[in-house]
């Protein structure tokens, strides 16, 4: 399957909403446990937007497949060269290499941006899918925290996983980074 990667727009937003909604409702890769409706959507995305981070779709035929974003690690000033990734896929077209576009798509992005470290928090040690997708684009697993969240009336680890951009720590920064304030 060759997906178009392009950047997110307004338009998008009933089927970002759509995937998301379904991902809340039935998986483990967030830990919300209800949907939040579009305006909410609309507002998110409008944030790391107006920050220059990449908001990315993946579309066939007309129809997105799944979005993509990269988000402030932190907001404290020292972590203005790291990012973290979020990847979503619509339930029909897992499996099929969407997630692999877009995460490639939003590696080249924030290095594009001269960024240095992405992170992935992926919940449930279990999620095979996300750390497999993760581990094929060189993110290493950093750790397990046990039971971080509760969801579907278990308990839920939280996989940390981190890959390098523009060569991460080995030298110090050549662009400004995002800027971040706040806690």
């Amino acid at each position: 399957m060759s997906v178009l990667i392009r950047a997110s727009t307004d338009a998008d937003l009933p089927a970002i909403t759509a995937i998301y909604d379904w991902n809340v409702l039935n998986g483990l890769g967030t830990f919300e446990e209800v949907p939040p409706d579009e305006a909410e959507m609309r507002r998110r995305r409008q944030a790391f937007l107006d920050r220059g981070l990449p908001y990315l779709v993946a579309e066939l035929d007309g129809k997105v497949l799944g979005y993509c974003y990269a988000g402030p690690f932190r907001l404290r000033a020292a972590y203005r060269y790291t990012v973290e990734d979020s990847v979503y896929v619509a339930p029909d077209a897992v499996g099929k290499g969407v997630g692999k576009a877009l995460l490639t798509a939003l590696i080249a992005a924030c290095e594009a941006l001269g960024l240095r470290q992405m992170c992935a928090v992926i919940g449930d040690s279990g999620n095979l899918a996300s750390i497999g997708l993760h581990a094929a684009m060189g993110f290493e697993k950093q750790g397990v925290f046990p039971a971080m969240g509760h969801k579907f009336g278990r308990w839920v680890d939280l996989v940390w996983m981190q890959r390098p951009l523009n060569g991460g720590g080995a030298s110090p920064p050549d662009a400004p980074g995002l800027s971040l304030s706040g806690v």
